[in-house]
């Protein structure tokens, strides 16, 4: 595995769709990014960001998010998420998010992920499954 350093960033843009957006609230026009589609995305953009320097069959899990969703993002509106890794500690990995729609920042934080064996970490979900 390539040594993980601070600083290392990822990034992502995505629209928010139907599909990324809250609708319980009723009203079409009340419609946007919902707060755990912002976390999905945000965990996409810090696993994305650190794959490339891990070895073959490796792959980071989510450990914590701790995110403020600062503003309401409505349909139809890009979204930029920002990782910045802060610190690597053998297999730990914490990073600093933040996310902007086309006006205003709409999120910002710390998000920690865990580097695992994906065959073991199957072997583990496995055993899980069946009680063993």
């Amino acid at each position: 595995m390539e040594a993980i350093n601070p600083g290392l960033a990822g990034e992502h843009n995505a629209v928010v769709t139907p599909d990324l957006a809250v609708s319980f609230l009723g009203l079409d026009s009340a419609r946007v990014l919902g707060t755990p589609y912002l976390i999905l995305l945000i965990e996409m953009t810090a696993r994305n960001s650190i794959k490339p320097l891990l070895d073959e069959g490796f792959d980071s899990v989510g450990l914590e998010v701790n995110v403020r969703h600062l503003a309401a993002t409505p349909l139809g509106m890009r979204v930029r998420i920002r990782t910045e890794t802060l610190e690597a500690d053998g297999r730990r990995v914490r990073l600093k998010v933040e996310a902007w729609d086309d006006r205003e920042k709409i999120a910002e934080g710390v998000h920690e992920r865990f580097i695992i064996n994906v065959a073991r970490f199957a072997e583990r979900v496995a055993a899980k499954r069946t009680g063993a």
